[in-house]
């Protein structure tokens, strides 16, 4: 019997890498064009590859974790923990990061999103399974997606600005 919401965390999984490369790609189409990449530029693409790394280890560790035979509710609990203590510290320094590498604080939307909404979703994900563990399913999948959805936010904005950059800009 297939473990309770495997299939779409393996789809979710999938979608984050492919997301990830995409992302990539467009840095490195941009610099082909001419553009030198500037520390806004590798600020986030560091940033987008490390919180979507994080998103795809937290999206097969339940099913990992079920590998080894242990009670549905402890998977989920143990999950979301162990997906909400790095998330939360990359959602949380995101601000005080990228003010330390680019000089300047994230613009509201960004911060907004991206840094407060993620946050407050990851941290209410903790709560929930620690409160109720017969949806756990539901609530781990619904904040693992609403957090991608989050860095795909805050990864268009930021191409937003990137592309408003001067094409030889090089700080």
């Amino acid at each position: 019997m297939e473990f309770e919401g495997a299939t779409f965390l393996y789809t979710l999984a999938t979608l984050m890498i492919t997301f990830a490369g995409f992302s990539a790609l467009l840095f490195v189409i941009r610099q082909a064009a001419g553009a030198k990449l500037s520390l806004l530029d590798r600020f986030i693409v560091r940033n987008i590859m490390t919180h979507v790394f994080v998103l795809t280890a937290a999206a097969l560790l339940p099913v990992l974790l079920d590998s080894f035979y242990i009670p549905t509710w402890w998977v989920w609990q143990v999950s979301g923990l162990l997906f909400a203590i790095p998330m939360l510290s990359l959602q949380i320094t995101y601000p005080l990061r990228r003010r330390r590498v680019v000089g300047s604080p994230p613009p509201f939307a960004i911060y907004a999103v991206f840094v407060v909404l993620g946050s407050a979703v990851t941290l209410a994900m903790v709560v929930c399974l620690l409160m109720d563990v017969r949806h756990g399913a539901a609530i781990y999948t619904t904040a693992l997606t609403v957090d991608f959805f989050t860095v795909i936010f805050g990864f268009v904005n930021a191409l937003d600005i990137i592309m408003q950059q001067p094409m030889d800009e090089s700080k």
